[in-house]
């Protein structure tokens, strides 16, 4: 299979971020946020979406809202950016994409970041921007949490932290490249192939996140939770990237544990190859096959 220019073109970007991690060991926080907040450039504005800013809980958060959403219909989104960098508007575009996508509405709560505000902090968040849309008056399963990287690590988190609160689960969890090996101990993290999420640099985010905490609970990397009474989950990853083996693991635990689960991996892609949507052909084949696996789910 050959890849896209475009979809190339994020192999280089995240080439060149790889290199500058290299060049400057000591880049400070603001440095990293900076450099990884250029991946929004990446993506392309999707049509027929408007955007509004308004408070979540206690947070901000941004409504993205296709003019063809289905009424109460409605993807709760958790962006990018190794708990550490991005916020709502980094992935209001890929949101709004795959809402689209989905016939639904897209909430994307602007979750705090570590290390200013560790690990659970971002938990809490999501799980009040969840609480904002049942007081609204969504109905639970015509919500499915999602997000990509470690926006899809926290998306299965708050599913895990719902349901230790007893609150209703949503209809459906989706995830892109979901960041569920923290440390880099599975064997995909040695196959050279990843352009930029190789060991040091997920260690690096993972020790700014957890603060201390266990890399392996639950709440932290939720394919160590228990799946059963997972709702039906679709996850996705490239196949060169690092993650490719922690998102099949998941995938197997939960298929194990009787969810319906849906993997996709991509071949000759890169971590979060979603980020092209509306750019590379092979991002948005993703996203629509996703959004129609979502109007099944979320459907009534």
């Amino acid at each position: 299979m050959s890849t896209s220019p475009e979809s190339h073109a994020l192999r280089e970007h995240l080439v060149a971020m790889a290199a500058r991690f290299e060049a400057e060991p000591d880049m400070g926080l603001d440095s990293m946020r900076e450099m990884f907040d250029t991946l929004r450039n990446r993506q392309a504005e999707p049509t027929d979406v408007t955007y509004e800013e308004v408070t979540a809980g206690d947070r901000p958060a941004m409504w993205a809202r296709p003019l063809s959403a289905v009424a109460g219909r409605v993807v709760l989104y958790t962006h990018a950016g190794g708990f550490i960098a991005h916020d709502m508007n980094t992935s209001r575009k890929l949101a709004g994409h795959l809402a689209k996508a989905a016939g639904a509405v897209a909430l994307i709560p602007d979750y705090r970041l570590a290390p200013e505000h560790p690990f659970p902090a971002a938990i809490g968040d999501a799980v009040s921007a969840y609480r904002h849309l049942l007081d609204a008056g969504y109905q639970p399963h015509r919500i499915a949490f999602a997000g990509e990287s470690a926006g899809g690590n926290l998306a299965a988190a708050t599913l895990v932290k719902a349901r230790q609160l007893g609150l209703p689960l949503p209809g459906a969890y989706v995830g892109l490249s979901p960041w569920f090996d923290l440390l880099g101990e599975l064997p995909s993290f040695d196959s050279g192939t990843d352009a930029f999420l190789v060991r040091p640099v997920s260690q690096l985010m993972a020790g700014m996140y957890l603060a201390g905490h266990d890399a392996n609970t639950p709440l932290a990397n939720p394919r160590y939770a228990d799946l059963k009474g997972f709702p039906p989950s679709y996850v996705t990853a490239g196949a060169d990237e690092s993650l490719v083996d922690a998102v099949t693991d998941f995938s197997d635990r939960a298929r194990a544990a009787g969810v319906d689960v849906t993997i996709e991996i991509a071949p000759d892609m890169q971590h979060a190859f979603q980020w092209m949507a509306g750019r590379a052909p092979e991002a948005d084949q993703s996203i629509s096959r996703i959004g129609d696996w979502l109007r099944t789910r979320l459907a009534s």
